[in-house]
């Protein structure tokens, strides 16, 4: 996969997402180029985005489509913004191969 939207390190994986509160359901809704040209998770969610609301569905998510623990991802930049910048916290190899076969690439 070419310009994947996320880059892994020793301590996890850095995943960029596009996050679309106010949704019907919560979903992926697979990759595509963000602002800076970068590749990005479009995402989903039901939860608002006030008081943090859609910011922690976003983490209840990833938790559970990709078998973490939620204190294993972190919003690490674009608290308040629909493009956000999350820490994967985890064996580098195992989450690239999780979120590879999550978004069937």
């Amino acid at each position: 996969m070419e310009n994947p939207a996320w880059s892994a390190g020793p301590n996890g994986i850095q995943l960029w997402v596009r996050l679309t509160p106010r949704a019907h359901r919560n979903g992926l809704d697979g990759l595509r180029p963000g602002a800076d040209g970068r590749m990005v998770l479009q995402l989903r969610v039901a939860a608002p985005p006030v008081e943090g609301a859609a910011n922690e569905a976003l983490i209840g998510f990833l938790a559970e489509a990709l078998a973490m623990r939620r204190g294993d991802i972190a919003i690490v930049a674009g608290e308040t913004s629909r493009q956000k910048r999350l820490a994967l916290r985890g064996d580098p190899v195992g989450l690239e191969a999780r979120l590879r076969g999550w978004i069937g690439g």
